[in-house]
């Protein structure tokens, strides 16, 4: 009798130490699809009313929106040669490419031969509708906030966009909005498109000025009486 106790109570313990089936279904990896972070990683365009000077506010909101383009997620398809970039540390495409048809007039694989109208988890491939390189002259990786701005107020730089075109490109385009929803284990852009397209609207009601390599970007304070304009 007590052997058998003995027993029962060897095979208890050992029960106990194995992890149920969902104890190990929790201790999986999580699913490697990424949720957009917060909207609060990239600071509201209201944040900045406490910078009485338009012109200073306005060089505040489109340093706070280049957070956004300079992210890997937006710049790695930005490039200033031929090879589109990948991962938070701008690796050259794996497999290696170049860019296509619709820009050097040479016969070869379009980007949507691989890249999909929406991400393919299983294959880890990142897609969104019309995935393309963006044109050389739209070129932002290794560029700072007053290249870029510089850049995308011009026309002949930035796809043929007026300011307000500009604005609505910014918060409606589908394939803006994959920086939001890269999958796997992308690290999403600062913020929400909905936050990045009111902060560029925002730069653009306050004049579209540009910072300067010499401009230290006002900071917003506590809430202060807006100047009259």
């Amino acid at each position: 009798m007590d052997l058998m106790r003995i027993l029962v109570l060897a095979l208890a313990l050992t029960l106990s130490a194995c992890p149920s089936r969902t104890e190990q279904t929790s201790d999986a990896p999580a699913s490697s699809v990424t949720s957009p972070r917060p909207a609060s990683d990239l600071l509201a365009p209201e944040t900045f009313g406490s910078i009485a000077d338009r012109s200073a506010r306005s060089v505040a909101l489109f340093v706070e929106a280049s957070r956004v383009m300079t992210s890997p997620r937006c710049a790695n398809c930005h490039p200033a040669d031929d090879s589109p970039r990948q991962g938070d540390d701008h690796a050259l495409h794996d497999p290696p490419v170049a860019r296509g048809p619709a820009d050097l007039g040479v016969p070869g694989l379009e980007c949507t031969s691989c890249h999909q109208d929406r991400n393919a988890e299983l294959a880890r491939i990142p897609g969104a509708p019309k995935w393309h390189l963006a044109p050389k002259a739209m070129a932002w990786l290794g560029k700072t906030a007053p290249e870029i701005c510089e850049q995308v107020k011009d026309p002949a730089r930035n796809g043929g966009r007026s300011l307000a075109q500009l604005v609505d490109h910014s918060a409606h385009d589908e394939l803006v909005a994959w920086g939001w929803h890269p999958g796997a284990d992308r690290k999403p852009a600062p913020g929400d498109q909905a936050r990045f397209g009111a902060l560029i609207a925002a730069w653009v009601e306050t004049g579209a000025a540009c910072p300067t390599s010499q401009t230290s970007p006002a900071s917003p304070t506590s809430p202060t009486k807006e100047v009259p304009r």
